[in-house]
């Protein structure tokens, strides 16, 4: 059975049990709790060993093929680009579109969130290079930690090759392990999809936030389904952008769902490698960057909620200044999002309202029983970026195997 009928069979059953068990009953609500957390944890597990000793892997074959630059660039243009197309797009639309202004709720600021940049930075250098294994949150330390390493062993080949060969079967083995969590993980997806349900029956039961998830959903087709294929059959010559759509399923789905950059992570490996057929060395090396930077999908819904704030708050029309303002930082946001694989949407919304101030400081409440969905689809729209993406980079780099259809995972 395809994996993505697996998760697909997965979230319907969890769908339904939200709509027939009464979870009203503390028990049956804690319990569902722990079976959530249980699953995101078991779907996460496999990461680091992964990321570890693939990126190591890939970046000493990089280096000894003098072939860093190429993806290097490659990468940083879909990152840059898509961030950016991302944030026009979410900004146009929300400014088109006739939304209608929600309630100011009468709450109170509490527990704003920041994004401590002297802190990201800190991180990416602990004490000891091992403590970048404690975090599963924050990848990127990890990744520079491997990356480093492979480049050290590329300075001399001779002498490191026991070390690749080693990290090399490791790598593997890490792989097969994940495999078998990414398979079992359709089981957990009853049990996220079950939760993801109760929280959205409670917020469509409001009614004021269905304008805002309408458009987010017409922005969600406009780039999955139009943009990101047109893009891909003009710059990937002979490539049928529906393999990629096809691909792209199960990863986006399990975003979705579950709203987490990292439980994605898995799926996508898999997808990209026994899907697509992007070899490992490029494919464990644009995955995990494209998961912690191209967070375009993020900087498209910070920029429609804070549209939405301004028009909330206030009759008047949107100057130039501020939507020049608006594009900027929730562009800037979304590169600094890399350790919130779980609501960094909602927490780039929390700080662009305390930067614009006057008297918006708790304009971010006005959405915040909606902070879950809003990340569902940001997350949806991170999950193509990365599969399209790696695609991208993959094909001008000529790392990549020719699969049919038939005999995708």
């Amino acid at each position: 059975m395809k994996i993505w009928l697996k998760y697909l069979i997965g979230i319907v059953l969890g769908v339904a049990a939200a709509l027939i068990i009464p979870f009203e009953n503390r028990t049956a609500s804690d319990v569902l709790a722990f079976l959530t957390d249980i699953s995101v944890r078991f779907g996460r597990y496999t990461i680091l060993p992964v990321l570890f000793f693939s990126v190591t892997v890939a970046v000493c074959r990089l280096q000894v093929a003098k072939r860093t630059l190429q993806p290097t660039v490659l990468i940083l243009i879909v990152t840059g680009a898509s961030a950016v197309m991302l944030t026009v797009i979410g900004l146009v639309t929300a400014l088109i579109a006739p939304l209608p202004r929600i309630p100011i709720p009468a709450g109170t600021m509490t527990d704003i969130a920041v994004i401590d940049v002297p802190s990201l930075v800190t991180r990416l250098f602990p004490y000891s290079g091992f403590e970048a294994f404690l975090d599963g949150v924050y990848l990127l330390p990890l990744f520079l930690f491997a990356g480093l390493a492979g480049a050290g062993c590329a300075v001399n080949t001779s002498e490191s090759r026991p070390a690749i060969t080693l990290f090399d079967s490791l790598s593997k083995l890490a792989y097969n392990v994940m495999s078998f969590f990414v398979d079992m993980m359709a089981i957990g997806m009853i049990a996220v999809a079950c939760t993801w349900m109760l929280d959205t029956v409670s917020v469509f039961e409001a009614g004021v936030y269905t304008p805002v998830f309408i458009l987010l959903t017409v922005n969600f087709i406009l780039v999955v389904f139009v943009l990101y294929p047109v893009l891909t059959y003009f710059l990937c010559r002979g490539t049928r952008p529906l393999r990629i759509l096809y691909a792209s399923l199960c990863p986006v789905l399990v975003a979705f769902f579950s709203g987490d950059t990292n439980l994605v992570l898995p799926v996508a490996l898999r997808h990209g490698a026994e899907s697509l057929g992007i070899r490992r060395t490029v494919n464990s090396v644009t995955y995990p960057v494209f998961s912690v930077f191209a967070r375009g999908g993020s900087a498209l819904v910070t920029a429609v909620c804070f549209v939405v704030i301004l028009s909330s708050y206030s009759s008047l029309s949107i100057s130039a200044g501020d939507i020049f303002w608006i594009a900027g930082i929730s562009l800037v946001l979304s590169f600094a999002l890399g350790c919130f694989p779980v609501g960094g949407t909602f927490v780039a919304l929390t700080v662009m309202c305390t930067l614009y101030g006057r008297g918006f400081e708790a304009g971010y409440l006005l959405l915040k029983p909606a902070a879950f969905l809003l990340g569902s689809f940001a997350a949806a729209i991170d999950a193509a970026t990365a599969m399209f993406g790696s695609y991208f980079t993959a094909f001008h780099m000529k790392m990549m195997e020719h699969y049919e259809m038939k005999r995708f995972i």
